[in-house]
C-alpha cells in the first residue's frame, strides 16, 4: 500500500512467471561471463599476462593459428597469381623488343627495367607487405609497356601513312609499262626527245588509280597532256596523269591510294589510247619505274611473310 497514491497493487507469483525470471537471470550471467572473458582473459591471454588461465591462452592461440592458415593460404594463391602476371610482363616486354625492330627503332629508345622476373613458386614465403610491393611492381611495368605500345603504335601508324604517300601503287591495274622513262624517238616529230614519263596502253574508259593518297593541285586541260590530273603526296613529291578521256576528281580533293581518279583517253599530244604517267620530285622528273619496283618488292616480301606465317 503506498499512502502518497491512495492505491493499491497486488503481485501474484506464480511457477510460470518464477521459471522465466530464472531464465532470464541465467542468460544474464553467461552474457555476462562471455563479456568478461573476452574483456579479460582473451586480452591477458594476447598480452601475455601470467595470471590467465592456460586453457584461455590456448584457446586464443588455436584461433589465431587458424587466422595465419587461413591468410598464409590466400597469401600463396596470390603470390603464384603475381608470379604468372610478371611471366606475362616479362613475356610482352620481349615481343615489344621484337616489334622494334619493325618500328625502325633501336631498343636504347625505351626505358629499361631491372631485369627482375620469374615465376613465384617453390620461393620463400612472401609476407603481405611484400607482396604488395611486387604488384606496385608490376603496375609500374605495367605502365612501362603501355607507354612503349603507344609509342610503337604511333611510329608503325607513321610508317603506314608515309607508305600510302609514296607513288608504288600501279596506275593501270593489270597492264605493263609501255614506253619508258628517258631518251627515245619521238612518235610525232621522229626526232630524238626526252620521255619524261612511262606509257601504259589500254583501252580507252580503262580506269586510271592513284598512284598514292594525296591532294589533288591541278584538273585541266594542257595542250599536250591533254585532260590532266596532278596529285600532291607531300615532301615535294607530285605524281601526274595525262591524256585521259575524263577525270572523275577536282582540284582540292583529298585521293587515297588506288582510288580511280580518271579514265585512259587519247587527248592532247598523243596517237592512241594510253596513260602517261610521271614522278616528280622537287619539279625534277624521276623514272616512275623505280617507285612501281619498289613497290612490287614490297608485295613481295608481304606476301612470304603471310606465307612463312601460315606455315607455323
Amino acid at each position: 500500500m503506498d499512502t502518497r497514491l491512495a492505491r493499491s497493487r497486488a503481485i501474484h507469483l506464480s511457477g510460470m512467471r518464477l521459471l522465466l525470471a530464472g531464465l532470464a537471470l541465467v542468460l544474464g550471467l553467461v552474457l555476462l561471463a562471455v563479456s568478461v572473458y573476452h574483456g579479460v582473459f582473451a586480452r591477458g591471454a594476447r598480452a601475455d599476462w601470467s595470471g590467465v588461465d592456460p586453457l584461455a591462452r590456448l584457446s586464443v592461440s588455436d584461433g589465431a593459428t587458424e587466422r595465419d592458415r587461413f591468410l598464409r593460404a590466400n597469401l600463396d594463391a596470390m603470390a603464384r597469381r603475381v608470379g604468372e602476371m610478371q611471366a606475362r610482363v616479362l613475356h610482352l616486354e620481349s615481343l615489344g623488343e621484337r616489334v622494334l625492330g619493325l618500328a625502325g627503332m633501336a631498343p636504347a629508345d625505351i626505358p629499361k627495367t631491372d631485369g627482375r622476373g620469374g615465376v613465384l613458386v617453390g620461393a620463400h614465403k612472401l609476407s603481405l607487405q611484400e607482396l604488395g610491393s611486387m604488384l606496385d611492381d608490376l603496375e609500374r611495368l605495367a605502365g612501362q609497356r603501355s607507354d612503349l605500345m603507344t609509342v610503337l603504335e604511333s611510329r608503325l601508324l607513321d610508317q603506314r601513312i608515309r607508305k600510302q604517300m609514296i607513288p608504288t601503287q600501279e596506275p593501270v591495274a593489270g597492264r605493263p609499262a609501255g614506253s619508258g622513262f628517258g631518251w627515245r624517238i619521238d612518235p610525232i616529230t621522229g626526232q630524238s626527245a626526252l620521255h619524261t614519263g612511262l606509257d601504259f596502253q589500254a583501252d580507252a574508259g580503262t580506269p586510271i588509280l592513284a598512284a598514292a593518297g594525296g591532294v589533288v593541285v591541278t584538273q585541266e586541260y594542257h595542250p599536250a597532256y591533254g585532260n590532266m590530273v596532278e596529285i600532291d603526296h607531300g615532301n615535294q613529291l607530285l605524281t601526274r596523269y595525262a591524256h585521259a578521256s575524263r577525270t572523275l576528281v577536282r582540284q582540292g580533293d583529298i585521293v587515297r591510294r588506288g582510288q580511280k581518279i580518271a579514265e585512259i583517253g587519247s587527248t592532247g599530244r598523243s596517237t592512241g589510247p594510253h596513260l602517261h604517267f610521271e614522278v616528280l620530285v622537287q619539279g625534277v622528273f624521276q623514272d616512275p619505274q623505280k617507285f612501281l619496283s619498289a613497290g612490287a618488292a614490297d608485295g613481295a616480301a608481304q606476301l612470304a611473310a603471310r606465307s612463312a606465317a601460315a606455315g607455323r
